[in-house]
């Protein structure tokens, strides 16, 4: 019954093929150029090598990225501040630089070439960190490797994600059905390699030697490379369709240069292609929807144009599908934005989350407890919660809601922000009893930690794990699916963007909440000493912010169209 819903629903968007058929129907293709042939390759079959070559790339970067603060201290000699500094930029460039990859994936060199180079890139730069660790630890070295790490990282985040979903064929509901279960995968394996890298790697590095742990990370970026490459065969290909940018301008242009020209009400009048598939290679069309209708424009035939050559100048008159493309983004941007607010939270694990720990109980017999290796337990959550979402919550959820994926991917997304507030309110409440222990001991005026043990903070690490789940691996699907056929990666450098974001957006609440709680000698709420402020309220804050952001997604997410295909491809034959 779940599958004949979701074939239906293919159906209806003119998606669905003859599952006889031995041929993808997607546009794929194989390593030799021919449509790729559905027992060959694809699905499962070359899912391992993915999920295996993203499993070495994060093991890398987390080994570097987890301790880099600590190199940065202890080798190069670096104060605190410029050392936060100095890693707040790096990583906020990781998630900069995805928008170089996505561009070039989808433009110019596909996702499989893109994620290859950036590899080697990645490769160069973690190999001249590890020279740099065992031989020198001069600085322009050091930041020429870790920036070239950067730049690799960047290019193959937002194109592994979409490759692995374009081993399974949209147009088979039961290779559909199971491209759900390879985001859960994904997510679960790269927390797995970031646990890995988080406990055993960063230990090698203070324990051993920095050479030695980087010298172990580069080998998994070489490990990965490899894996990556044996898997060539079995994989399915999806051409370059242009550039995406290129054809986001060209309806902008030709929608402002005819202005003053009206929208026909039979929409059948707007310009299409008469091919089955767009103009774009290897892209279905797009059906029409009515909002934005001053992009419709762009799609408006002049009189002059009729029956001329002037329809081929694309700066000028642009397909219905090419216009649809740029509605699917500009409908995107709310649902994209509340991903700001979401990261936002989440940055507090690396930041706010540390400094409470750090003034709690953190011994436990003669061990004492480091405040950062708490975040493992959010990693852990990540594990556990992968497992129980693939195999508890999905099979509970399909018997109400009748969706064969238990919830829709907005429904998935929802749920995280939800769980994001509720994190937010667990730290909050603890960081209220932690203030109230500190003034039944007169410690208020102490710099000291208080006796209520760090483990006390498990719960809000476990809860973010589960937001994780549902909400980052929900917007990876959502940026997959909803994008237009030939902008995948350059929408998923969108979703991995919002990271980058929220963490400036946390430091720039965190910078203005310090400024105006410090009035009239008030230590305000964020003081040095945590426990002559409330940084109870601040988590508060965090927490309504949560709230309010929820209730804007649950708006822009019911006003949400979905994409739909032409259901009748010859409908347009202009």
């Amino acid at each position: 019954m779940e599958h004949l819903e979701e074939s239906i629903t293919l159906l209806e968007d003119g998606l669905l093929q003859n599952e006889d058929s031995i041929h993808t129907g997607d546009g794929t293709v194989n390593i030799k150029g021919e449509v790729a042939i559905k027992s060959e390759g694809g699905t499962w079959k070359a899912c391992p090598f993915v999920l295996g070559t993203f499993f070495c790339e994060r093991l890398a970067y987390y080994g570097i990225a987890s301790n880099l603060v600590t190199y940065l201290t202890t080798r190069l000699h670096e104060g605190p501040v410029s050392a936060a500094r100095n890693v707040t930029t790096f990583q906020g460039t990781c998630y900069l630089t995805p928008l170089l990859g996505s561009f070039l994936a989808d433009a110019y060199w596909g996702r499989y070439w893109t994620i290859l180079v950036f590899y080697g890139i990645y490769l160069f730069g973690i190999c001249t960190l590890t020279l740099s660790a065992i031989f020198s630890a001069q600085s322009a070295v050091f930041f020429l490797g870790i920036y070239l790490i950067a730049v690799g990282t960047g290019g193959i985040k937002p194109c592994i994600w979409p490759f692995g979903a374009d081993q399974f064929d949209d147009t088979d509901h039961k290779e559909r059905a199971s491209k759900a279960l390879f985001f859960n995968w994904n997510y679960f394996t790269s927390n797995i390699g970031a646990l890995i890298a988080t406990t055993i790697l960063v230990w090698n590095e203070e324990n051993i030697g920095w050479g030695l742990g980087y010298g172990i990370a580069a080998s998994f970026i070489g490990i990965g490379m490899i894996v990556f490459f044996l898997g060539t065969r079995t994989y399915r290909f999806l051409r370059p369709g242009g550039s995406p940018i290129t054809r986001i301008c060209q309806v902008v242009v030709a929608s402002l240069h005819k202005r003053k020209l009206e929208v026909p009400q039979d929409t059948s009048l707007l310009y299409e292609t008469v091919a089955e598939n767009s103009s774009v290679e290897g892209s279905l069309k797009l059906e029409h929807t009515n909002g934005l209708r001053c992009l419709d424009k762009a799609a408006v035939k002049s009189d002059i144009e009729k029956g001329s050559e002037e329809v081929t100048k694309p700066w000028r008159l642009c397909t219905v599908t090419q216009v649809e493309e740029l509605k699917i983004l500009i409908r995107m941007i709310p649902i994209w934005a509340t991903g700001i607010i979401f990261s936002s939270v989440y940055a507090q694990m690396s930041s706010l989350f540390i400094e409470q720990g750090k003034m709690m109980d953190r011994t436990i017999g003669s061990f004492t407890i480091p405040a950062a290796s708490l975040s493992t337990f959010n990693i852990v959550g990540v594990i556990i919660w992968v497992l129980i979402y693939d195999r508890v919550i999905v099979k509970v959820a399909r018997h109400f809601t009748g969706n064969a994926r238990g919830f829709t991917v907005l429904q998935r997304m929802g749920i995280g922000l939800f769980l994001s507030m509720t994190c937010m309110s667990a730290a909050a409440i603890l960081e209220s009893k932690r203030l109230q222990i500190a003034r039944e001991h007169g410690l208020v005026d102490e710099d000291v930690s208080i006796p209520l043990s760090i483990l006390w903070q498990i719960p809000q690490y476990f809860l973010l794990g589960a937001a994780e789940v549902f909400n980052f691996i929900g917007q990876h699907e959502f940026f997959y699916e909803e994008a237009p056929d030939r902008m995948r990666s350059f929408c998923s450098a969108l979703a991995l963007l919002t990271n980058s974001l929220g963490n400036y957006l946390s430091s720039f609440v965190v910078t203005i909440v310090a400024r105006l709680t410090r009035k009239d000698g008030s230590h305000g709420w964020l003081p040095d000493n945590l426990n002559e402020g409330h940084l109870d309220y601040f988590f508060w804050l965090l927490a309504a912010l949560s709230f309010l952001n929820m209730l804007v997604y649950i708006v822009y997410a019911r006003m949400y169209k979905q994409k739909t295909y032409c259901r009748n491809l010859s409908q347009r034959l202009n």
